[in-house]
């Protein structure tokens, strides 16, 4: 057995480059939508009731992509109430091997990959020219999305909402400086959500809390909450009155936005990575309701696990350690 690579977070925070993830992550979509053979498989690991509220474990197994000769398995720590609320590790393993290549910090890869993923939807469904932007969970998945989206088209205008006012003020402080965005907290959901082109939702929510008639006409919603049975962030009504893309329809249904709410498969128009690929349309008017929902795939973790490791091999950074020794 080869010796394995062990990366900590600094060393990720230097090696995974987002412009290369970009582009990694959006042909992976269509590979996977086009050419998949194996199909994603998410796991939310109980606790028992001595664990804070919210808490579980999460696995996600197995990465795999056409061309990566690798592949990978995730295993995260979800705790709500600390900072941050996810830790975890993602492991490597060569394909053909099985060897253990790799073992690194997962934490940011993994806001990294879903920030990307999410923006590479909104930006696949929003009509071109919506420029203002409501984020409502102001939370380090909420920044995320916002600066991946800014890297891939021009935002005139960020409305933030957050159940914790403070975390508004706080995200519009913190992210207007280093942005150079024009940003307001606010503290009504409804006026948020109205008056933007584009709605992005990133929170623990187990109740839905957008609903249709808060959209403006046109409007593009993304998602992001529901990644376990039992969290919903969009109301039925709200999904059934606009085109619902999804990355993956089976988790969709299973945990995702379309099952916290008791919808199924009925409601999806297509899977991200077949709008991307030019096979469905997304969005066909300017006053059509969008919505893109993401409960995040494992192949996204090999993605950008493997652009770590191979600069990592190039540049000689990490350490290694052999297991079987």
């Amino acid at each position: 057995m080869a010796e394995t690579l062990l990366l900590s977070r600094a060393e990720v925070v230097r090696l995974l480059d987002p412009v290369a993830l970009r582009g990694a992550l959006r042909e992976a979509f269509i590979a996977y939508s086009l050419r998949r053979s194996v199909a994603a498989q998410r796991v939310v690991v109980p606790l028992p009731q001595e664990a804070p509220p919210g808490s579980n474990g999460m696995l996600l197994a197995p990465g795999l992509i056409d061309g990566i000769p690798a592949y990978s398995v995730k295993l995260h720590a979800k705790f709500p109430a600390q900072r941050p609320a996810i830790k975890g590790v993602l492991a490597l393993h060569d394909l053909q091997t099985g060897d253990l290549l790799a073992l690194m910090e997962s934490s940011y890869l993994t806001a990294q990959r879903t920030g990307i993923a999410g923006a590479l939807g909104t930006d696949a469904l929003a009509r071109p020219d919506a420029g203002t932007v409501a984020i409502v969970g102001a939370g380090a998945q909420g920044e995320g999305q916002l600066r991946a989206l800014a890297a891939l088209r021009p935002i005139a205008q960020v409305i933030v909402h957050d159940s914790y006012h403070a975390a508004a003020v706080a995200y519009c402080a913190k992210l207007g400086p280093d942005t150079g965005l024009a940003m307001r907290a606010e503290p009504d959901l409804r006026r948020a959500v109205a008056a933007a082109d584009i709605v992005i939702a990133a929170t623990w929510a187990t109740a839905p809390f957008i609903e249709a008639d808060m959209l403006r006409p046109g409007a593009h919603v993304t998602t992001l909450g529901p990644d376990q049975p039992g969290k919903a962030e969009l109301s039925a009504e709200a999904i059934r009155a606009g085109r619902f893309i999804c990355d993956d329809p089976e988790l969709a249904v299973s945990m995702g936005a379309l099952g916290g709410v008791g919808l199924g498969a009925e409601a999806i128009h297509a899977e991200l990575g077949e709008v991307l690929a030019g096979h469905k349309p997304g969005r066909t008017d300017g006053r059509e309701l969008t919505i893109f929902g993401s409960v995040g795939l494992a192949f996204q973790d090999l993605a950008a696990g493997w652009l770590v490791y191979r600069r990592a091999r190039a540049e000689g950074l990490g350490r290694t350690v052999d297991f079987l020794a």
